[in-house]
C-alpha cells in the first residue's frame, strides 16, 4: 500500500490540466478487467433469468392450451421448444435488465423489489402497444397472466437462490485494488476495516484535504485502483470535480455517507430560489409500505412458528438432555421508543449463566465495553455451541414478533447492561421496532467490536428502509446462518 506524498505533479498531468476542457469528457479509453466486472456472475444472472421466465412461459402455454390459442398475428413461430413472442419478451427484459445495471451494479442486481417493477412494466407495456398496434389482436388472459405472475415469481425466486449459494464460492470474491481518500484520523482506520472484512486490496490512501490538489488524480491512476472509497470530502471545492475525473478514468467511486446525505437518495434535485435544494416529500404509500411490513411481519411469524414446530420439539429435547433447566431463556431487552420487554431464546446456556457474567467481564471481547461478548463461553451447554452456531436459539423470537415487540428485520434489542452504558446518540436506534436480525447481524455479526460500529449500521437501516431492503437483509441472513460465519 502506498501513502500519497507532497511531491510535484508530473509535467505530463500539468499539461492534461492546464488545457481547457469540459469535465465531463472523457479523454481516455477507459480500461475494464473483466474479473472486476465479475462477468460469471453476469452470465449466470443472465441464464437464470431466462430459465425463470422460460419456466413460467412453458408453465403457462400448457395451462393456456385448454382455452384459448395465440391469434395468428401472435403466432411467430418456435425456437427451443418456446414461442417467438416469448423470445421477445425475454430479449426485452434482458436487455432492460441490463440499461438498469441489474446484472453489473453491486446493489442493483440484489434489487428485487425493482426488478419485479419492471418486468410487470414490461408486460402491461405489451398490452398497452398491442392494442393501439392492432385492437383486434388479443393475447389470451389464460396465457398473459400466469406468464407475468409466473416470471415475477420465478426470475426473482431463482435471484434469490443465486444469491444465497453465489457468494459462497471463492470465484464470486474479486480482489479489487481501491485507493482511500479520508480524514487523517480515519485513513489508518479505514484501510484497516476493507482490507480486513472485503477481498480488496488498498493499494493507496490519501488525506481528503487534498482531494482537489493537483495531483491527487494521477496518483489514484498511478496506484493502479479500480476504486476509490472516500470519508470527508471537502464540500466547497466539490467532489464533483473528483467524481468526473474517476469516471472518465473508468474508477469507480464509493462514499462514506452522513445521515444527511443518506437523506438526498429520498429526494428530488431542483432548483428553488435560484438555488440547487433536495426536495424530499411524504409518500402517498409511504404508511402503506410500513403497514405491509408489519402485515408481512405478522404472517410469516405464524406460519413460521407451525412449519418449524417439529424443530422446536427436537431442540427442546436436546436442551433437556444436554442440562437441567428450562427449555426457554428470557431476559429483557430494551426496544421500540426505550420500553423494555422481555425477549424469549432457547437456552443455550447454563442456569446460573446471568450471575457469572460478573466475574467473566474481564474476558469481554468488546474493545468499548459496552457490549458482552467472548469466545469459547465456558457457561454453553454442550448443545448450546450449536444452537448458536446455526442461530436456531433465536427461533423464539418469533413469538416476540406475534406479540408485536419486535419485527423480522430491525436494529437488534440489547439487554438492560448494554443499553445503560450508551451515550445520548447511540438511543437513535430505538426509534424504530428492534428486529431478529438487521444489518449488524449481516454486516460482521459477532466480529464488530464497538457500539459506534453498530449503532452508525443501524442509524444506515433507519435512514435507507425499505421492504426491498428488508429482504436484501434477510437472505443475506439465510445465507450466513447456513454458513455460520461470525456467530459463537
Amino acid at each position: 500500500m502506498s501513502v500519497s506524498s507532497d511531491r510535484k505533479p508530473t509535467e505530463k498531468y500539468t499539461e492534461k490540466r492546464d488545457k481547457k476542457y469540459d469535465l465531463r469528457s472523457c479523454r481516455q479509453m477507459q480500461q475494464w478487467n473483466i474479473v472486476e466486472c465479475n462477468w460469471l456472475r453476469a452470465l449466470l444472472l443472465i441464464a437464470s433469468d431466462i430459465l425463470g421466465l422460460g419456466i413460467a412461459w412453458k408453465i403457462s402455454l400448457s395451462f393456456n392450451q385448454g382455452f384459448s390459442p395465440l391469434p395468428p398475428e401472435l403466432n411467430w413461430g418456435e425456437f427451443l421448444g418456446l414461442t417467438g413472442l416469448f423470445w421477445a419478451f425475454a430479449a426485452v427484459i434482458v436487455s432492460g435488465f441490463a440499461y438498469h445495471n441489474f446484472y453489473r451494479g453491486e446493489s442493483q442486481w440484489r434489487n428485487y423489489v425493482k426488478q419485479a417493477q419492471f418486468i410487470s412494466s414490461v408486460y402491461l407495456s405489451s398490452l398497452v402497444i398491442s392494442y393501439f398496434y392492432n385492437p383486434a389482436v388479443d393475447a389470451p388472459r389464460s396465457l398473459f397472466l400466469p406468464a407475468w405472475l409466473g416470471s415475477i415469481f420465478l426470475i426473482i425466486g431463482l435471484r434469490l437462490l443465486f444469491t444465497l449459494l453465489f457468494d459462497q464460492f471463492p470465484i464470486a470474491r474479486t480482489h479489487t485494488p481501491v485507493f482511500i481518500i479520508a480524514p487523517s484520523d480515519r485513513l489508518s482506520y479505514l484501510a484497516n476495516i476493507v482490507a480486513k472484512r472485503t477481498g480488496y486490496k488498498v493499494v493507496g490512501v490519501l488525506v481528503s484535504s487534498l482531494a482537489n490538489s493537483s495531483h491527487s488524480m494521477q496518483e489514484i491512476i498511478n496506484s493502479g485502483a479500480r476504486e476509490v472509497i472516500a470519508e470527508g470530502l471537502p464540500e466547497t471545492q466539490l467532489a464533483s470535480q473528483l467524481y468526473w475525473q474517476l469516471r472518465n478514468a473508468g474508477i469507480g467511486l464509493r462514499l462514506v455517507p452522513s445521515s444527511l446525505m443518506l437523506l438526498h437518495r429520498r429526494g428530488t434535485p431542483e432548483i428553488f430560489a435560484s438555488i440547487p435544494m433536495i426536495r424530499i416529500e411524504s409518500s402517498l404509500l409511504a404508511n402503506w409500505e410500513y403497514i405491509f411490513k408489519r402485515c408481512l411481519d405478522f404472517i410469516a411469524a405464524f406460519i413460521g412458528l407451525i412449519f418449524l414446530s417439529p424443530v422446536f420439539i427436537a431442540i427442546a429435547i436436546a436442551i433437556k438432555a444436554s442440562s437441567r433447566g428450562s427449555v426457554f431463556y428470557t431476559q429483557d431487552r430494551i426496544g421500540l421508543q426505550g420500553q423494555s420487554f422481555r425477549m424469549w431464546k432457547f437456552r443455550s446456556m447454563f442456569m446460573d449463566a446471568d450471575l457469572r457474567q460478573v466475574e467473566l467481564e474481564h474476558l469481554n471481547k468488546s474493545s468499548d465495553g459496552v457490549m458482552f461478548k467472548i469466545e469459547r463461553d465456558p457457561r454453553i451447554i454442550p448443545i448450546g455451541a450449536f444452537l448458536r452456531f446455526t442461530s436456531l436459539d433465536e427461533l423464539p423470537q418469533l413469538f416476540n414478533v406475534l406479540f408485536g415487540q419486535m419485527s423480522l428485520v430491525g436494529p437488534r434489542p440489547l439487554p438492560v447492561r448494554d443499553v445503560a452504558r450508551f451515550t445520548s446518540w447511540h438511543h437513535t436506534r430505538h426509534l424504530v421496532m428492534p428486529g431478529i436480525t438487521g444489518l449488524w447481524q449481516i454486516s460482521g455479526r459477532s466480529d464488530l467490536d464497538t457500539i459506534d460500529d453498530v449503532a452508525k449500521l443501524d442509524l444506515f437501516y433507519i435512514d435507507r428502509w425499505s421492504l426491498n431492503f428488508d429482504l436484501e437483509i434477510l437472505i443475506e441472513t439465510i445465507r450466513l446462518v447456513l454458513f455460520g460465519k461470525g456467530a459463537y
